[in-house]
């Protein structure tokens, strides 16, 4: 099946597309070396330049994989989906049970590393959290509740961990905020939840592991059942 000449535009981009869409109809089945790049950049009516780029970009998404001596070859017909995509097509409950995960061990980790500093940031965002629940903006109260968990992640002085739940946080807050607005749990409450956090911080103020991963599970995976059993999740881009 001829490629067809590109018109003028973003080259690199158009040829990553044109081999990208052959791949994907299977044309290049899995295992298929490509043909060479004169040979595509003939097709296509490149240069050899902008056809090396394409197949960078087909590499970087996990289509084709070059073999030192022996040419470029096609490993996959699907690109991969990155990390921030996955998360938000993902249901909030899912995204929420790997963030109890994550965070019961931050929190122990966070009692055994916290500073100073750390400890005076948790207590100030406890204070937000508390200053929010006093209103009735259920938006601002999730903000709130967030911050503070992003300062009990962060006593724990692993960088990973930080940008990991960073990268949970879009979906997490629309799921809380649905789910507040769905059972209004800040009716009867509106300090929902502050004993619990307030625990949470104490312990890791204290250097109680075992006592801020306890704290931090028992709080997270009753938020947990409660998105499992309503079946938020964030809405479709």
């Amino acid at each position: 099946m001829p490629l067809g000449v590109l018109r003028p535009s973003p080259l690199v981009e158009q040829a990553a597309e044109r081999l990208r869409d052959q791949i994907v109809r299977g044309h290049w089945p899995v295992g298929t070396k490509l043909p060479g790049e004169t040979t595509l950049a003939g097709e296509l009516g490149v240069g050899r330049s902008t056809v090396r780029e394409a197949l960078r970009a087909l590499a970087g998404a996990g289509l084709v994989r070059p073999r030192q001596g022996a040419g470029v070859f096609v490993i996959a017909t699907r690109p991969v989906e990155d990390w921030p995509a996955r998360l938000r097509a993902a249901e909030v409950s899912d995204v929420y049970e790997v963030r109890t995960l994550v965070e019961v061990e931050a929190a122990r980790l966070a009692a055994l590393r916290r500073t100073d500093e750390d400890v005076t940031a948790m207590r100030a965002a406890l204070a937000g959290r508390r200053a929010a629940g006093g209103g009735d903006d259920d938006t601002a109260f999730v903000d709130a509740d967030i911050t503070l968990h992003t300062a009990v992640v962060a006593a724990a002085r692993n960088p990973v961990l930080t940008d990991l739940f960073a990268e949970f946080t879009p979906v997490l807050r629309q799921g809380l905020v649905d789910l507040l607005d769905l059972l209004a749990l800040r009716g009867a409450d509106p300090q929902h939840g502050d004993a619990a956090h307030a625990a949470l911080v104490e312990a890791v103020a204290a250097g109680d592991a075992d006592e801020a991963a306890r704290v931090a599970r028992a709080e997270l995976t009753e938020t947990l059942a409660l998105l499992k059993t309503h079946g938020t999740r964030p809405p479709a881009d």
